[in-house]
């Protein structure tokens, strides 16, 4: 493989017309620069120079090897371009998985932040309720929700963003709308919407908890999502039970309690690829979300 450093040198003296020209241009001596030449000859196993009476002008094959080399050279330079402009986050795409309960909630201030602040990246947003078994499957950073502790795999760092605890959304008549909280065994006898059609962590932690309290709930509705649930809560069809987060945007009519004894938790992670932790957009989404996090504790939970 040739020398790409000797190729810059060989092709700076060819352009300045002799050795000592193209020493003081790169900052060299005419040693170096001779001896640059003389590897580049013993490399590619070619005359390149020859003596011009007091100089040297190049061969038939050292003036074939300049006119490659500028192609050469010109496409190495957008090359250290190109990568100078990843590094620095001002191309290249980013990958962004999020589950539906903070779509609307947390992703229009992220995707401003990165879109601002980085124009020239593509940014691939995709739905998702679960973290994929396969590693190559993973977006670079995903908003998951996972049991407190839990371990992404090797090549991933989760980052804690929100503990989420859970309320009952009640009609504004119903006899516990009023309460400041609801114990969950007080709600064995209720009838149940259920909100969480693929059957995923946040149901299967619910139900958790419900066992935990001694009863086993039995859903008169299904929904397919929270806003659906929670409009069916508002018709007087029944009440429903999910994650705070959830209930941020309650319909007219109803109520949010905290649910107590025991109180469901699901915790709320970024899971981030070790291999682009490092560059600005992912910082800078890492950091998006941790702010907007912390904004919807504070609406959810003011002072």
């Amino acid at each position: 493989m040739l020398d790409v450093h000797r190729l810059r040198v060989f092709r700076s003296v060819v352009a300045s017309g002799s050795i000592g020209a193209a020493a003081a241009n790169l900052g060299y001596t005419p040693s170096a620069v001779s001896q640059h030449v003389s590897a580049l000859q013993r490399e590619t196993g070619l005359k390149l120079l020859a003596r011009h009476g007091r100089g040297i002008r190049p061969t038939a094959a050292g003036h074939a090897l300049a006119a490659q080399a500028d192609g050469v050279l010109e496409r190495l330079g957008e090359a250290e371009s190109m990568i100078a402009d990843l590094r620095a986050g001002r191309t290249g795409s980013l990958s962004l998985a999020y589950f539906a309960s903070v779509g609307s909630a947390w992703l229009p201030g992220v995707v401003r932040v990165l879109t601002t602040r980085f124009p020239g990246v593509r940014l691939d947003l995709e739905l998702a309720e679960h973290i994929p078994d396969k590693t190559e499957d993973r977006a670079d950073v995903q908003v998951a929700v996972a049991q407190a502790g839990f371990d992404p795999g090797t090549g991933f760092t989760a980052h804690h963003l929100l503990d989420d605890p859970y309320v009952v959304v009640l009609p504004d008549g119903h006899r516990f709308a009023g309460r400041d909280e609801v114990e969950l065994a007080e709600l064995a006898e209720e009838s149940w919407v259920d909100n969480d059609f693929a059957r995923g962590w946040c149901r299967r932690n619910l139900l958790e908890a419900c066992t935990a309290a001694g009863f086993s709930p039995t859903f008169h509705v299904e929904a397919h999502d929270y806003p659906t649930a929670m409009a069916f809560v508002e018709a007087g069809i029944g009440m429903t039970v999910l994650p705070e987060l959830g209930a941020a945007h309650l319909p007219s009519g109803t109520v949010a309690v905290p649910v107590v004894r025991p109180t469901p938790v699901r915790s709320i992670y970024a899971v981030v690829q070790d291999a682009v932790a490092h560059t600005p957009p992912v910082v800078a989404a890492l950091e998006a979300l941790r702010e907007v996090a912390v904004a919807s504790r504070a609406v959810l939970s003011p002072a």
